[in-house]
């Protein structure tokens, strides 16, 4: 029988209007003479002159529309020809017969071996007509027996759940993903309702109407094979003409209706990490811009505080006990908001080639004094050891030990009741996404991580392709819910009690990894314990990493000496301070609070050899301002100060010190400045 590609061949074929090909048999000449001069006209004829000669051609070629055999042949009767021909081909099939062998036909017409019968001799017009509605039955059959091959194939190769019910609701034919969507084979399925593979408890997002088969889709939460949720988005579709409940419509066709259930787990995954990357987003920028509004005013208390020691250094003893008070409460809110900004905004990383085993061998000692130790609250800290040919990381080794030691006391703390912490080492590859897929793949070169999914960050953003060293961190503690696990990299987010934390450490590692082209990934589950993975890139050649742009402090012994200094900010009480130390430290300071006024300064007053400035401030900012300033005096030197750098949008080589600073940090700036 045709397949689906002799099908598709001659459903083009015929849609090309070629003429359809006819077999004609018969073992005497003459006959084969007289029946293609009556066909040749409107088909294309081959003839063969014995039914072992007809099967052969048959066996080759599978293009023939119809075949036209005599009965009496030598070598095989019509009939019995004609049913063999019939389990090679789907041809129609003509039988020439005389009047005795009537019974024969009628016996080959009852097992369906033949569409028509002529008799001899036959009558010209009657027989073309035979042979033309034989042609246009078979190039029909044909054509369906196409459509059917493609409806099956898209049927089954859907990439969403399609069944069909009957009018008692009961499944007639579904494809594999939706008896697989069931926890089903599509046999067991076959004859039962969808009700009888999902609890009644089950729970469903969406209306419905009565009949359930409005065709709105709902959302509905149902188990895999492994017993997993899953979330399905199943609508419902009624078809026929019959009321719900009736048999049949009026056009007497049974009503049906149609399922089709798309697995939606991942796409609402993918959305629910989008909006975390929204929210995180949003976050970051609001706690950049309060940073930046405290360490102005935290320069202005500190700077302020400074120079009253100076005016009043004898103080007596309760004095200087609240005078210190204040100095310590204003040194760590600077610690709090560089916090808030490590999060919120990158910052210069001093990246390297660090030996990771090597660098937690040499934290052993401080994790034991500071995680393991203490009585009550002793947690043994164990490192396991490093698998062989653990490639080196690039990171920021100082950043990663402040990371480590954090996962480490939210680890203790997570294990009230005493336990233990084990931080391991690893290797994963990223792989690029295959075409079709939706994400990178992921195969570790251990086997340790063989077989896992794809790390993503906090952010929903899938880690770049490339090797990974995974530095993780597992306790046995109490474990977090999904939700929790979702909140613990925003900041100010504790679940630890009052006065036990203020919900940073893991904000800034999160800002961590991400500035450092990494990833962090959480396995945890209440009452399960907890294990974190800090994804770090491997290095890659013997090259070290990027370092920063961390300069050295220059000495001079230039400071002061009457030298012009423009203080620029916007912040009157923050340029009070900056001013007031240049002062005492000899420069000849002028002040202003505006990029407008520093540029008109600058222009009219050519002993300014210096610009103190701000880099954010309205109307026009630092980074535009000095700008301007060059192209009117390009030796003048600039020392940016800032409580929210962003170093994208200042000129390679820009000396910045951060908000709030002390004296000694802005004169060891200037120095640098003007040294440079």
């Amino acid at each position: 029988m045709n397949g689906p590609d002799s099908l598709l061949r001659s459903f083009g074929h015929h849609g090309a209007a070629a003429r359809e090909r006819v077999l004609l048999v018969d073992d005497e000449p003459e006959i084969l003479v007289a029946l293609s001069d009556l066909l040749e006209d409107e088909f294309e004829i081959v003839r063969a002159t014995s039914a072992r000669e007809a099967l052969a051609l048959i066996a080759e070629r599978s293009d023939f529309a119809v075949v036209v055999s005599d009965q009496r042949m030598r070598d095989m009767t019509g009939d019995v020809f004609l049913a063999e021909a019939r389990t090679m081909s789907d041809a129609a099939a003509i039988l020439l017969t005389g009047y005795a062998d009537l019974e024969t036909v009628a016996s080959a017409l009852n097992r369906g071996s033949i569409t028509f019968y002529a008799a001899k001799p036959w009558e010209p017009d009657a027989l073309l007509a035979m042979v033309r509605e034989a042609a246009a039955a078979c190039r029909t059959r044909r054509m369906l027996a196409t459509e059917r091959e493609i409806l099956r194939s898209l049927f089954d190769n859907l990439p969403v759940g399609l069944a069909f019910k009957d009018e008692e609701g009961r499944f007639t034919r579904l494809n594999a993903l939706a008896a697989r969507a069931l926890g089903r084979s599509q046999k067991e399925c076959l004859g039962r309702r969808e009700e009888d593979f999902t609890p009644s408890g089950a729970p469903v997002l969406g209306d419905r109407t009565s009949s359930g088969d409005s065709g709105a889709p709902e959302l509905v939460a149902r188990r895999d094979a492994s017993g997993r949720p899953r979330w399905h988005r199943v609508t419902r579709v009624a078809l026929g003409g019959g009321r719900a409940g009736s048999p049949s419509g009026e056009d007497g066709v049974s009503e049906i209706s149609v399922l089709i259930d798309q697995d939606v787990t991942d796409l609402m995954e993918m959305e629910r990490r989008l909006r975390q990357a929204d929210k995180m987003q949003a976050i970051g920028t609001l706690a950049g811009g309060i940073a930046h509004d405290f360490n102005n005013l935290l320069t202005a208390i500190l700077g302020s505080l400074e120079l009253v020691s100076d005016l009043s250094p004898d103080l007596d003893a309760r004095a200087a006990r609240l005078f210190g008070n204040a100095m310590d409460a204003a040194r760590r809110g600077a610690t709090l908001t560089q916090k808030l900004l490590d999060f919120s905004r990158p910052r210069d990383l001093a990246r390297q080639s660090v030996d990771v085993p090597k660098l937690l061998e040499q934290m052993q000692g401080l994790l034991t004094q500071s995680v393991g130790g203490g009585g009550k609250r002793m947690t043994p800290v164990h490192v396991a050891s490093p698998p062989a040919g653990l490639p080196a990381a690039s990171t920021d080794p100082a950043l990663l030990e402040v990371a480590l030691v954090n996962l480490c006391l939210n680890a203790r703390d997570a294990q009230p009741n005493g336990g233990e912490i084990l931080i391991s080492t690893r290797e994963a590859m990223v792989r690029a996404p295959e075409a079709g897929m939706g994400h990178a793949s992921s195969n570790s070169a251990g086997s340790a991580a063989k077989g896992q999914e794809p790390p993503e960050t906090q952010s929903g953003q899938p880690l770049a392709p490339g090797r990974y060293v995974i530095v993780t961190v597992s306790d046995r503690g109490v474990g977090m819910s999904p939700e929790t696990q979702t909140r613990i990299f925003e900041p100010f987010f504790t679940t630890k009690a009052v006065g036990g934390g203020i919900g940073l450490g893991l904000s800034m590692i999160y800002g961590f990894m991400q500035r450092n082209q990494g990833g962090v990934r959480v396995n945890s589950a209440p009452g399960q314990g907890s294990s974190i993975e800090l994804w770090l890139p491997a290095v890659e050649s013997s090259s070290s990493g990027v370092r920063g742009d961390a300069a050295k402090d220059v000495a001079s012994s230039k400071r002061g000496g009457g030298r012009s200094v423009l203080v620029v900010d916007d912040d009157e009480s923050v340029a009070s301070v900056t001013s007031s130390f240049l002062s005492k430290a000899g420069f000849d300071v002028i002040e202003c609070h505006s990029g407008a006024e520093a540029i008109d300064l600058t222009t009219q007053r050519p002993e300014i050899g210096l610009v103190v400035m701000d880099l954010l401030m309205p109307q026009m900012n630092g980074d535009e301002c000095a700008r301007r300033i060059a192209e009117i005096r390009h030796d003048l030197k600039i020392l940016f100060v800032t409580g929210f750098a962003d170093r994208a949008r200042l000129p390679t080589g820009a000396k910045v010190i951060a908000k709030p600073f002390t004296r000694d940090a802005l004169l060891s700036g200037i120095d640098t400045v003007l040294a440079g």
